[in-house]
């Protein structure tokens, strides 16, 4: 078989931040990488379910909601998939950052977080995803277009 994209990243050299991943016609594909892989120092199951209930609420609520395809997490825990169509990547980005930035200060009930909403309605943490989200929030307050390519 023909290898996915994702195992064509050098996993050695990539470090927390954000990518595009892939682009399938007006689709782009965002790595959300919070951990540097392989490093022993992987998102925890609970906070990475609350981040993805918070960031898809929040960015399907957003001036974009029709333009977000999927957020979801890696299976390797050291970061998310965020598709969108038909957005650019400056506010692609601008909304990654304001998106953790209502994660890291959020102080409420987590959305879908009932037996009837969510299939695993008890794994949250929303204090470790406050943590998680504010200490990627400040790799990429920085960041920019130029810098979503991926190392060699």
């Amino acid at each position: 078989m023909k290898r996915i994209a994702s195992f064509t990243v050098n996993h050695n050299v990539l470090q927390p931040g954000v990518y595009v991943s892939r682009i399938d016609d007006d689709i782009i594909t965002y790595d959300l990488r919070f951990k540097k892989p392989n490093s022993d120092d992987y998102l925890s199951n609970p906070s990475m379910h609350t981040i993805e209930h918070l960031f898809a609420t929040y960015s399907r609520n957003s001036k974009y909601q029709d333009n977000v395809v999927y957020f979801g997490p890696m299976g390797c825990r050291t970061g998310f998939y965020f598709l969108l169509r038909g957005v650019d990547k400056q506010d692609a980005l601008n909304l990654i950052k304001e998106t953790m930035q209502f994660i890291s200060s959020y102080n409420d009930e987590i959305p879908g977080c009932t037996a009837i909403e969510c299939g695993n309605y008890l794994e949250h943490d929303l204090e470790c995803a406050k943590k998680d989200a504010t200490q990627y929030l400040g790799v990429i307050k920085s960041w920019t277009v130029e810098n979503m390519e991926y190392m060699a």
